[in-house]
This record gives structure tokens, C-alpha cells and sequence, in this order.
């Protein structure tokens, strides 16, 4: 084998790790940096590369005193629960490994483990279950209240016409609540009225794009968008106006959440290999299509961070709480899985979603041809 061949499989090796990982030298300085790495610490590896870790992490860092201790008696150390800071991101708890590297130990090679990232993802699939459960419910909510609730909204305004103004506050009252209600009920409806999604494929991208423009042009005009994509990118199979829905909703709670004066919102696009969960036949899926939108808003509450994804559960005084569910059960229904971090000045939504198989698209062209020769015959 070359050394050029040797050198692009260490490099697809290196990139195809799923847990973030960086070399540091022992000038502690960073060395390189996977791609886990830069979407777990937020920067480029171009950004980092050459700099001191210390100067991210913190000149007592945990972390910089465990590649040093390393480098310095050439073993393998490991520690855990370590409250891991860096620039522009709250902290966070992790486990580390630190490996010393060549025979000199001239360098170390520093992985991480997130405490967090297994159970966040375990409770986006129970989300699955969850945010479907309202697709039935939808139905009948609106057989079984809607009807009796304009009944009692008519026989309020009939009931104002021979009442006096006091009184007529009370009809007033019922009338406005069973407003509010079935305002309610028309968005439960949603769940239930979606047809099924058309799978074609689409660039994620042109989704985000058109998310953006609409977002700057209305309800985040207050805020600044950074916008970081990859445009390397292969095509998701999926729904492009129900992806749309997606994005909209995720970018409108952000800019909602950001203060009108210095609200940030960030969209980042990334393929991370290594991620893969169960499918409804039981058969294990990969989901290397990321999508981060991130907002340095007061956060999602803590007592409700767990369950921000399911039905009827909001941090607003006046949300409803299907948002996100609906959000949910989209993704869902495109095989994806959407999780939500959060602490106090900052708030990432991330979006797992499949890429579109050579194999998919082939399929879809022939579906696509049969459809033609029937409307031809």
C-alpha cells in the first residue's frame, strides 16, 4: 500500500468515527480534529487547528491536565463525569479517553463520550409513539367536540340578545373560550389531515434556504442567522412541503425564544456516519443527514425538557403544545429522529434524517416511469 493510499483510508477512518475525538501535540497544541469533533464543539477543524487547547478549554481544564499527564508518562488514562467547557456552548458532561500516540508519546489522541447523547435519542423515538397517538385522537376530537361546541357558541349569542350587559359579559365569555377551543382543535386536526408524505427526493438545502428567507423577511427579523452547510450533502428521500413545515416551526420557536436585541439563530448542516437506529420493521436504519438549529434564547425549562416533543407540552404561556409534536411525527413519518438540548442562553434542535440510496432513487425513476406508461395508455 502507498503512502498516499494509507494516508486517505487513516483520513476516512479518522472522519467515519462517530464519537468526537481530536490530537493534541505536546506543545498542546491541536493537531487535527474529526468530523464528530467539530460538530460536538461547535468550530471547524480549520478553525482549530494550531491553536492551544487550553486556550478553548480553559487553562485549568480537566482536560488539558489529562492530555499533559499523558504525554508526560506515556499510558492510556480515562475520566469520567467531567464537566467539559468550550467557547460559545454551555457546559456539558462527558466521559474521557486520552491515548498517547508514536512511540514518544509526541502526541495524544483525546476522545469523547457525551453523557447525553444515548438518552436523548432513546427518548426522540419514544416521541415516535407519542406524537402518532394524536393522529387518532384528532379524529375524534373533531366528530365528538367540535359540533357540540358550535352548538353552545350559537346558543350563547342567541341567549346574549335577550340578556342585559352584565349578563351579556358571561354569554361573551363562553363564546370567546369556545373560540379559543375549537381554534385548538383545528390545530389537533393537523395530526390527523396530513396525507401521507411523497417521497421524492430532495436536497435539504433548497428546504432551508426557502426556511431562512421567509423567517428573515417575517418573524425573525430581529435576529442574525449564521448559516453553515455542508455541500457535499446527498438528497433525503422525503416530503418537500412537509419538511418545510419542519424547519418553519423549529425556525419560529427560536426566534421566538432569542431577545430582540442580539438574537442569534444558527443553522448548520453536517453527514455524520456511525448513527443509526431501529426502524418500525426492526431493522436498523442510518441516519447520517444532520440538521442543528441552534438559538441563544433563556432555554427550554428544565421541568419540561424531557418532554418538549410531546403533545400538549409547551414552555409558552400561550402555546398549545403540538408544535414540536407535529414536528415530531413529521420526522417520524420520514424515518428520522429529532432531539432537543438545551441550559439556560441557549437552545439546539438536532435532526437525524436518511439519505436517499442509489437503490431508493432507481425504485422512484421506475414508479415514476409506470406512472407515465399508464397515463399514456
Amino acid at each position: 500500500m502507498t503512502t498516499t493510499q494509507a494516508s486517505r483510508d487513516f483520513a476516512l477512518i479518522w472522519n467515519s468515527l462517530p464519537n468526537p475525538a481530536i490530537s493534541v501535540g505536546r506543545d498542546g497544541l491541536i493537531a487535527a480534529v474529526n468530523s464528530s469533533a467539530e460538530s460536538f464543539l461547535g468550530a471547524s477543524e480549520r478553525h482549530m487547528i494550531g491553536q492551544s487547547l487550553r486556550a478553548f478549554a480553559g487553562e485549568t481544564s480537566r482536560i488539558a491536565a489529562l492530555v499533559q499527564q499523558v504525554a508526560d508518562k506515556g499510558v492510556n488514562m480515562a475520566e469520567y463525569d467531567v464537566e467539559f467547557t468550550w467557547p460559545d456552548a454551555p457546559p456539558r458532561l462527558v466521559d474521557l479517553h486520552a491515548a498517547p500516540l508514536g512511540e514518544d508519546a509526541e502526541a495524544v489522541l483525546l476522545v469523547f463520550h457525551p453523557r447525553a447523547i444515548a438518552e436523548s435519542m432513546d427518548r426522540s423515538l419514544t416521541h415516535r409513539d407519542a406524537a402518532r397517538s394524536v393522529t387518532g385522537m384528532a379524529a375524534m376530537l373533531a366528530h365528538e367536540v367540535k359540533n357540540p361546541l358550535a352548538g353552545i357558541s350559537g346558543a350563547a349569542q342567541l341567549l346574549a340578545m335577550t340578556l342585559g350587559p352584565e349578563e351579556r359579559e358571561l354569554t361573551d365569555l363562553i363564546r370567546g373560550e369556545t373560540e379559543r377551543v375549537g381554534k385548538l382543535l383545528e390545530r389537533v386536526e393537523q395530526f390527523g389531515a396530513m396525507g401521507p408524505a411523497r417521497h421524492v427526493p430532495v436536497n435539504i438545502h433548497d428546504v432551508l434556504d426557502r426556511a431562512c428567507r421567509a423567517a428573515k423577511a417575517g418573524f425573525a427579523s430581529h435576529a442574525r442567522f449564521i448559516e453553515e452547510y455542508d455541500p457535499s450533502l446527498p438528497p433525503t428521500l422525503g416530503d418537500p412541503d412537509q419538511l418545510m413545515q419542519v424547519m418553519q416551526n423549529l425556525l419560529k420557536n427560536a426566534a421566538e425564544a432569542t431577545p430582540k436585541v442580539g438574537g442569534l439563530i444558527t443553522v448548520r448542516t453536517s453527514y455524520r456516519a456511525g448513527m443509526k437506529v431501529r426502524g418500525p420493521t426492526g431493522k436498523y436504519e442510518s441516519l447520517p443527514l444532520q440538521v442543528v438549529i441552534a438559538d441563544n434564547g433563556s432555554g427550554v425549562p428544565e421541568s419540561i425538557r424531557r418532554h418538549i416533543f410531546e403533545p400538549f407540552v409547551s414552555s409558552k404561556s400561550t402555546g398549545s403544545g403540538l408544535g414540536l409534536a407535529l414536528v415530531s411525527k413529521i420526522v417520524a413519518d420520514h424515518g428520522g429522529v429529532i432531539s432537543c438540548e438545551s441550559e439556560p442562553g441557549w437552545t439546539r434542535m438536532r435532526l437525524r434524517l436518511p439519505i436517499a440510496s442509489a437503490r431508493d432513487l432507481e425504485l422512484l425513476g421506475e414508479d415514476r416511469d409506470g406512472d407515465r406508461e399508464e397515463s399514456a395508455a
